[in-house]
């Protein structure tokens, strides 16, 4: 495509802002024992839009425990089956699966089966990641347990 080709509006914000590109299973990393996050774009690349991010959960752990947070959360299995929690009701999301967390409604997420899970998460809008040192800490903490 011509840069011609291109609206204005959007060769000014590519101007103003850079593209990312990260190899597999590059980006921030945050080691919490059995569970591990990658952030891929965080607030920074997005100007505050969005927050994105895989979850890791080694085989039958559990997750960060049921909560509730006003931004939405989006998440979609990337590898094995993951357990979300929607309210009181648990999901068995397989990969490929699609699941929306809307603001305010309960949710969590754990891995119960026997082969290592992944999901990829989208955080609207973003800055999550600027809790991840305090999570980190938290499940330094407080180990994940057995799912």
């Amino acid at each position: 495509m011509s840069k011609e080709a291109i609206p204005r509006s959007i060769q000014e914000r590519l101007k103003t802002r850079a593209g990312v590109f990260l190899s597999p299973g590059e980006g921030r990393a945050y080691p919490m024992g059995r569970i591990s996050a990658v952030f891929k774009a965080d607030g920074d690349e997005s100007q505050g839009g969005y927050s994105i991010s895989e979850w890791w959960l080694e085989p039958h752990t559990q997750g960060p425990g049921a909560h509730a947070h006003a931004e939405d959360d989006i998440f979609y299995v990337i590898e094995g089956t993951m357990s979300i929690l929607m309210d009181d009701c648990w999901i068995e999301a397989a990969k490929g699966s699609f699941v929306l967390a809307p603001g305010g409604v309960t949710h969590d997420f754990e891995n119960r089966s026997s082969a290592r899970a992944g999901v990829l998460n989208f955080s609207i809008p973003g800055d999550f990641e600027k809790n991840m040192p305090a999570i980190a800490e938290w499940f330094a903490d407080n180990p994940p347990q057995d799912a």
